[in-house]
């Protein structure tokens, strides 16, 4: 028999309903973002500079919390800001006097396996019902969404300082990062006299250690694991740079890695990301120093 015109429609409104649960999330505040944002244009970038900035706080998760109220309390300077809990977000998001500092679960578009991240998101108020088009200003990777285990807290801060740089580097650059994202910052920085930071439970096979990777980097390198880097940039070191990655909590999962270095002044020295293959395996490898 054939499917009549309501039998359709029945079944659509059944498919749908079925994809909630992967839209509600206990935990990080999940907006089923895409992993390419619409990004603010000049007029909201110049909005954003007038905002105030809400800080949205995760329900039953406070060590994030935590971290993220010490790291704006401390350094955020660009605009006034406020603490608020998803349930205000979802009241205030549609206005643009707001910009808003928020977890988002975003997915690669060309991800094959569908893969989520947890994203650390700078994004400014917007009309639109879908979330997923608020205009973004910054987002950097944090975990992937299967990871729980919160080891990102030291960078928290630098990612504070970075997306108020960002936001003004936006004005005056926008062609250029929006045809390069996070990579404009690739190059733009020496990595000469400065000590970097490597967690060495994150390194390729090919690059962890001082002797692999002397002949493509000979500059100065300390391998930690992430409680050691964070004890040593806790007191603000002039000279000292230090990697984030985020990779798969499991070591065959698949997805991305995501290769990131700061100073503790919150400016991005390096960004990368790349698909995780048997070849090609997770942690920041030869390729990524031979780039710096």
């Amino acid at each position: 028999m054939k499917k009549t015109f309501i039998d359709a429609i029945c079944q659509s409104i059944a498919a749908n309903l079925k994809l909630l649960p992967c839209i509600i999330t206990i935990g990080f505040f999940s907006l089923g973002a895409s992993a390419n944002p619409r990004l603010a244009s000049k007029q909201q970038i110049g909005m954003f500079k007038n905002s105030t900035l809400c800080v949205v706080l995760e329900n039953g998760t406070i060590t994030y919390n935590i971290l993220i109220k010490e790291a704006v309390e401390k350094y955020w300077k660009s605009t006034d800001f406020v603490f608020i809990s998803q349930e205000e977000f979802n009241q205030r998001h549609f206005d643009s006097k707001y910009s808003f500092l928020v977890l988002m679960k975003g997915v690669f578009d060309n991800d094959p396996d569908g893969v989520s991240y947890n994203y650390l998101s700078l994004v400014l108020g917007d009309k639109s019902t879908d979330l997923t088009n608020m205009p973004e200003l910054c987002s950097f990777p944090v975990s992937y969404c299967d990871d729980n285990t919160m080891d990102f807290g030291y960078v928290i801060p630098a990612m504070v300082k970075f997306m108020q740089k960002h936001a003004l580097n936006l004005e005056s650059h926008r062609f250029m990062i929006s045809l390069r994202g996070l990579k404009y910052y690739n190059g733009s920085s020496s990595f000469k006299d400065k000590v970097l930071l490597l967690n060495k439970d994150m390194m390729a096979l090919d690059a962890d250690s001082p002797e692999k990777i002397k002949s493509t980097y000979p500059y100065y390198v300390k391998f930690l694991n992430g409680d050691e880097i964070e004890k040593e940039i806790a007191s603000d070191p002039s000279n000292a740079l230090f990697n984030f990655h985020v990779g798969p909590a499991q070591e065959d999962a698949a997805g991305k890695c995501f290769e990131m270095i700061f100073d503790v002044y919150g400016n991005l020295y390096y960004y990368n990301s790349r698909k995780i293959t048997n070849e090609n395996k997770d942690g920041f490898n030869l390729k990524d120093f031979r780039r710096l």
